[in-house]
């Protein structure tokens, strides 16, 4: 009986869309996953192949330090720009389009979050550990 069920699955055009539907979300996520993991994996081994040849362990933490992703206050203020114009374009979509009143209420509501995510980022100074990297790099020199 279950080898009926399995069959039919895969036979049956009307349950092959929606089970291709389950399972492609399902198989994007592990193809990210591991390429992730991939690139990680091979990042990790070239940091390990660099330090072997150098001896000094401060060009290591530089090194290391360097590496480390760095998220700055341009990114929340470009992000902040693209939401207020997304909000823009659902406000204008529900105005002139489709005219449909809810869609004025979203589009604000998004440029709102855009213009939250703006003030944020001229309010919130640069990180404290950039500040600090850069404030010992001079003081070695």
């Amino acid at each position: 009986m279950t080898s009926f069920i399995k069959l039919s699955l895969f036979s049956d055009p009307q349950l092959l869309i929606p089970t291709m539907a389950l399972l492609l979300p399902i198989a994007i996520i592990w193809i990210i996953m591991v390429y992730s993991n991939r690139e990680k994996k091979i990042k990790y081994q070239a940091i390990i192949d660099v330090s072997k040849n150098i001896n000094d362990s401060e060009d290591i933490k530089e090194l290391l330090n360097s590496l480390q992703e760095k998220k700055s206050n341009t990114d929340l203020r470009r992000s902040g720009v693209v939401t207020i114009f997304v909000g823009i374009g659902l406000f204008c979509l529900g105005y002139f389009g489709l005219n449909i009143k809810v869609l004025y209420g979203v589009g604000l509501l998004v440029s709102f979050i855009g213009i939250g995510q703006m003030i944020a980022g001229y309010i919130y100074p640069n990180q404290s550990e950039e500040i600090n990297r850069t404030v010992e790099s001079f003081e070695k020199k």
